[in-house]
């Protein structure tokens, strides 16, 4: 985009997609090596979900304490969680 001001030429990208640009609203909660946690990024997949971002509980205390026998779980940022197992009609539940 060409753009002026004061009497300068200059030139600005065009922003970029504000969507893309904001944080995620999900997390899946994971492992490395989890059979389970492939099955529900499969599940994910399918249900062509929007971008999520992952965190793998494996180094963490904490984030074992809590989702430990659980992962994968997959958290919107209201905090509502969806335990595993899901499918796609329970994702587009959490998606509303």
């Amino acid at each position: 985009m060409l753009a002026t001001g004061n009497s300068r030429l200059f030139y600005a990208l065009p922003l970029a997609n504000p969507i893309r640009l904001r944080m995620s609203n999900f997390t899946l909660f994971q492992r490395d090596d989890c059979h389970l946690c492939d099955q529900a990024l499969d599940v994910l997949a399918a249900a062509h979900f929007p971008d999520f971002s992952s965190v793998f509980i494996d180094d963490d205390e904490a984030l074992e304490a809590r989702y430990g026998a659980r992962v994968p779980v997959l958290q919107r940022s209201d905090g509502v969680e969806l335990d595993w197992p899901f499918d796609v009609g329970s994702l587009r539940e959490l998606l509303l």
